[in-house]
C-alpha cells in the first residue's frame, strides 16, 4: 500500500460488496504465524480452507481484510444473541465431518468464518461446542457506560441501548450509534478462549438492513455485530472507543491502536480468506 494512502482520512462513503480478493493473496496473512502449508491446503470441509465471508471493511491501515460479522438474533425477552448455525455431518473427500454452516440471504455462512487468529482452536467456534449464542458483557470493556450501567457477565438486552440516536462519549460525532464490548459463545472457558465482539446499535444499520438481503437478514432493530480480532496481528479494536483514533481519522470508525488499522462498521463487503483448520481436523 503506498504510503500517502496508508492511513486516509475518512470520506463518509458506504460502501456494499467489492471484488473477492484473490485468496492466494490472502492466504498467509493476519494470521500471527500460526499459518503453515497445512492450513494453506486443508479443505473446507475439513474445517478450514478457502473461505468467503461478509465482513466490516477494512479502510486503512495494514490489516489484510475486514473482521467477520456476525448475524444479529433478539430473542421475545430483548436478549440479543449472534446466531450459529446448528451441527450437521457431512461427507467430504471420503469421510465424515461436523460442519456448523448455513445459507443466509443468499451467503454462506459457516463457523470458518472465525477461524483465524488463534480463534480455531477455541471451544466456541467448535460446530457441536454447547454454547447459547447470547451476547455478554465483557469485563474491562472500554466503555464508560459499560461499567456504571450493567454488570460484566450478563446477557445483552435491547433495552441498554434506547438512547443509541444521541449517544456520544467525547470522541467523535455523537449519534452514530452505541457500542459494547460482549462475549461470545464462550461461557465456561478460560479468558485465553473468549471470543470478543463489538456490537453496536445505529441508525445507520437501520438503514443499510435495506440494501441486501444479506444485511436484511443478519441485522436486526439497528443491531450490527463482528467479531474483535484484528486480521493484521490479532489485537482487538474498538468503535469510538480510544481517543487517539482521531490522529488516524478513526473516530467514527473501527480502530485498532497496535498498528492503526481502520474498519467502517458500516461497509459490509464481501471478502476471501484461508481459513485455518480445528485442532480436531488436523
Amino acid at each position: 500500500m503506498a504510503g500517502d494512502d496508508k492511513y486516509p482520512q475518512s470520506t463518509g462513503r458506504r460502501r456494499f460488496v467489492k471484488g473477492v480478493v484473490g485468496s492466494a493473496t490472502l492466504a498467509g496473512v493476519g494470521t500471527a504465524g500460526a499459518a503453515s502449508l497445512k492450513s494453506a491446503t486443508a479443505s473446507a470441509g475439513a474445517g478450514g480452507g478457502i473461505t468467503q465471508f461478509m465482513g466490516v471493511e477494512n479502510t486503512a491501515g495494514p490489516a489484510p481484510r475486514g473482521m467477520p460479522q456476525i448475524p444479529i438474533e433478539i430473542d421475545d425477552e430483548g436478549y440479543i444473541k449472534g446466531f450459529f448455525p446448528k451441527p450437521s455431518t457431512k461427507t467430504v473427500e471420503g469421510r465424515e465431518v461436523t460442519v456448523a454452516e448455513t445459507e443466509i440471504g443468499g451467503i454462506k455462512y459457516s463457523a470458518n468464518w472465525f477461524q483465524y487468529c488463534g480463534v480455531q482452536t477455541y471451544k466456541g467456534v467448535k460446530p457441536d461446542a454447547d454454547m447459547d449464542n447470547y451476547f455478554r458483557y465483557k469485563e474491562g470493556a472500554k466503555y464508560d457506560w459499560q461499567a456504571e450501567e450493567v454488570k460484566a457477565g450478563d446477557k445483552v438486552h435491547i433495552d441498554d441501548f434506547t438512547d443509541y440516536k444521541t449517544w456520544g462519549n467525547g470522541i467523535g460525532k455523537s449519534g452514530l450509534g452505541k457500542p459494547a464490548t460482549v462475549t461470545w459463545r464462550s461461557q465456561d472457558v478460560p479468558p485465553s478462549q473468549t471470543m470478543t465482539v463489538q456490537l453496536i446499535r445505529s441508525t445507520n444499520v437501520e438503514e443499510m438492513s435495506g440494501e441486501s438481503k444479506w444485511l436484511k437478514e443478519s441485522t436486526d432493530k439497528g443491531f450490527i455485530a463482528n467479531l474483535n480480532k484484528c486480521t493484521h496481528f490479532c489485537c482487538v479494536p474498538a468503535f469510538k472507543g480510544i481517543a487517539g483514533s482521531a490522529k488516524f481519522g478513526a473516530q467514527d470508525l473501527i480502530y485498532c491502536p497496535c498498528h492503526q488499522s481502520v474498519y467502517d462498521p458500516f461497509s459490509i463487503v464481501k471478502k476471501s480468506f484461508v481459513a485455518l483448520p480445528r485442532p480436531e481436523d488436523d
